[in-house]
């Protein structure tokens, strides 16, 4: 659904808007070609750091390039403004992944929306260069009418032919009628592109317009802004959310940006957030926020359930992160209390059995140590349950190897990670593979299997098959159900296909998001304990 300026209808003739629209089509064609050449020329620059990529210069010039595409993307975007009558935001900005430059110029070479950008900016070139070619066609035709009919009124042609007829001062007159008419036939095929164009800057650069509904839609076309934006007022919470529920900051003077209340019989139920140039008119804001404003009621009905369907999520990811706490420090007690202890004690018993003399008496502190060793073993073996400290310490390739190395079947690990991923999704990953193998180990009756841990686009995906008998499910066991909720809690997934007689092959994709949702539930969390130190605190 479009939802640019509408254009005004048609009155006739009406040339000088004819002329106007002629105009905007030849500029902006003029200017797509700009942009598609330096596009094309960005493009070589970018060839040439990739293959030079081996040294710092490759990655500088890598960076520059993708810089300088974000740059002609942004100037697209000002364009199909103007063409549209719009208010298309530009593009935010990428996101910085890597520490060193080399890493983020990979990042770079590697990220689809990149290429996105860079593949729309290089396709103005060719579309530039057919569109101008059609429209320069009828223009010079009737430039070169118009001058051989001067000629031939002036008498500079008297000589010459014209077809059939032979230059003259008839003849001149009718080659510039001719011209005139060619020139007429040329404005209304520029008027034809400029139709054109829109459709396809709609197509390429406008956004889909119905990310929010078809309410956000209808005020974007009644205000020609593309970029306006709903925020619902929920009155318990006393907050502005967007449509699914998450909070939104309005915007304050000076951003470019302003927002215009909306009430209905006497309540506030929503804001609407549009360009600032708008608000120097604010009676058509005004007059549209009022019409729609009981369709803005029932949507923030919808948004305050989505608000609180987000408060679930948090309130699920704040419990993992809670368990996922408790574990570290549990494994944290043991290690420096009770494991050292035992430590200690076994040291000791070393000492006194090579101060005994007395076989006897050796033989029962000899005796004293094994078992004392089994049970530090056993210790060491439960803190690794509970949350191994390799994990933390040096990341999940050597935990996940670790656990490989433990499991009475053969192995074969391969993690593929270019950096560490956050803690959360670390734990969750590391809990899979060591649910999976202790499974592999009981129940598949394997002769090897395999873990892979890679990312795929945003998500990490891990991975754990076996060649055993199959047969397992999702609602078999304690364990797996576990993994799925803990997983669900992260917005993550995960599906096992175990055909029997075929091994298992277990899948979880935990997406990028669940860093900012944890993240999230470890604010809320500390704010709540900030609000409880404050409750406990004696009054003045």
């Amino acid at each position: 659904m479009s939802a640019e300026r509408p254009e005004p209808p048609d009155r006739g003739l009406d040339l000088a808007r004819r002329l106007e629209h002629a105009g905007e089509a030849l500029s902006s064609l003029l200017t797509s070609l700009v942009i598609g050449l330096l596009g094309a020329a960005v493009l070589v620059l970018l060839a040439v750091g990739v293959l030079l990529s081996v040294v710092w210069v490759g990655t500088a010039l890598v960076m520059g390039a993708m810089a300088a595409f974000q740059w002609l993307a942004n100037s697209e975007r000002r364009q199909a403004n103007r063409l549209l009558g719009a208010h298309i935001p530009p593009l935010a900005a990428p996101e910085r992944r890597g520490g060193s430059l080399s890493r983020r110029a990979l990042h770079a070479i590697t990220d689809r929306r990149r290429w996105r950008v860079i593949g729309l900016v290089v396709l103005k070139l060719p579309i530039a260069i057919v569109l101008l070619a059609v429209a320069l066609a009828p223009l010079a035709l009737a430039a070169e009418l118009l001058a051989i009919g001067m000629q031939a009124i002036g008498g500079l042609g008297q000589d010459g032919y014209f077809g059939p007829l032979t230059l003259g001062p008839v003849t001149g007159v009718l080659l510039c009628v001719l011209a005139l008419a060619t020139a007429i036939l040329a404005v209304a095929l520029l008027g034809g592109l400029r139709r054109l164009l829109r459709r396809i800057e709609q197509r390429l650069v406008a956004p889909s317009g119905t990310q929010e509904g078809p309410i956000r839609v209808m005020l974007a076309q009644s205000l020609g802004d593309r970029s306006l934006s709903i925020a619902y007022w929920l009155p318990d919470r006393e907050a502005f959310v967007d449509e699914g529920g998450r909070p939104v900051t309005l915007p304050v003077p000076g951003s470019g940006r302003a927002w215009t209340a909306v009430e209905h019989e006497g309540r506030r139920v929503a804001a609407i957030v549009h360009d600032a140039e708008l608000d120097t008119g604010p009676e058509l804001v005004n007059a549209v926020a009022a019409a729609a404003a009981l369709a803005l009621d029932n949507e923030r009905l919808k948004a305050d359930l989505r608000a609180r369907l987000e408060d679930l999520r948090v309130s699920r990811a704040r419990i993992v992160e809670a368990g996922d706490a408790a574990r570290r420090r549990l494994e944290r007690d043991l290690h420096d209390g009770a494991q050292q202890q035992l430590v200690s004690l076994a040291l000791d018993l070393r000492l006194l059995r090579a101060r005994l003399h007395d076989a006897e008496a050796a033989a029962s502190v000899d005796e004293l140590s094994e078992k004392l060793s089994v049970a530090l073993a056993e210790l060491r073996e439960l803190a690794r349950g509970i949350h191994p400290a390799v994990l933390t310490e040096r990341g999940l390739g050597p935990a996940v190897q670790g656990l490989a190395d433990r499991t009475p079947v053969p192995v074969l690990c391969e993690v593929e990670l270019d950096e560490r991923p956050s803690r959360p999704i670390e734990a969750a990953a590391y809990f899979v593979v060591a649910e999976a193998l202790t499974n592999v180990a009981k129940y598949a009756q394997a002769g090897e299997a395999g873990v892979s841990i890679r990312r795929e686009g945003d998500d990490v995906v891990v991975a754990v098959d076996d060649d055993g008998v199959g047969g397992a499910t999702l609602g078999q066991g304690s364990g797996l159900r576990g993994l799925h909720d803990r997983l669900a809690a992260l917005d993550g997934t995960l599906t096992v296909v175990s055909p029997k007689g075929g091994g298992t092959h277990l899948r979880a994709r935990i997406p990028s998001g669940a860093t900012s949702l944890v993240a999230k539930a470890h604010e809320e969390r500390g704010s709540e304990r900030i609000a409880a130190r404050r409750e406990l605190e004696p009054r003045a």
